[in-house]
């Protein structure tokens, strides 16, 4: 099963996504974004491709924000996944997203505009970077994987 991950995509329509976005999470179970849409315009056309979870951004829009929740956990293919965007410098991020939740198995965050995976403590930590130049695929089966992949 595979989730494509979205972050810091920080455009106001889903045109302004990469084709490369939009064709790659018309194949996915679930897409999640990590936050910082801008617009609503967006989460209703990743909406049109399939079912989404999200939670706000720091510079989402005032309706985006009474819409959306700072932190979302739910079970995919057996596995706890906690979403949420993030909060200050890069430094120490997966410890203060860590705050967030209690027993999970993957945190998909954003905010820094740092792509990255790194496993800390069996928790595996999941920064797809900025829209603009990268998304994540997550795929779970009996383990989790994850895939940063490069726009362009």
């Amino acid at each position: 099963m595979k989730i494509g991950v979205l972050s810091d995509t920080h455009v106001h329509t889903i045109e302004e996504l990469s084709p490369q976005i939009l064709s790659a999470f018309s194949g996915v179970d679930l897409i999640v974004h990590c936050g910082d849409f801008v617009g609503s315009a967006v989460l209703e056309g990743l909406k049109r491709l399939g079912e989404v979870k999200a939670v706000r951004g720091n510079v989402d829009s005032s309706k985006l924000k009474s819409l959306l929740p700072e932190t979302e956990q739910f079970t995919f293919g057996g596995k706890e996944i906690g979403v949420i965007h993030g909060w200050g410098g890069p430094e120490g991020m997966e410890r203060r997203v860590r705050t967030a939740f209690g027993d999970v198995d993957v945190i998909l965050y954003g905010h820094s505009h740092e792509a990255k995976i790194q496993k800390v403590g069996g928790v595996l930590f999941f920064n797809p970077g900025p829209g603009r130049y990268s998304y994540g695929i997550l795929t779970v089966d009996k383990d989790v994987r994850a895939e940063i992949m490069k726009i362009g």
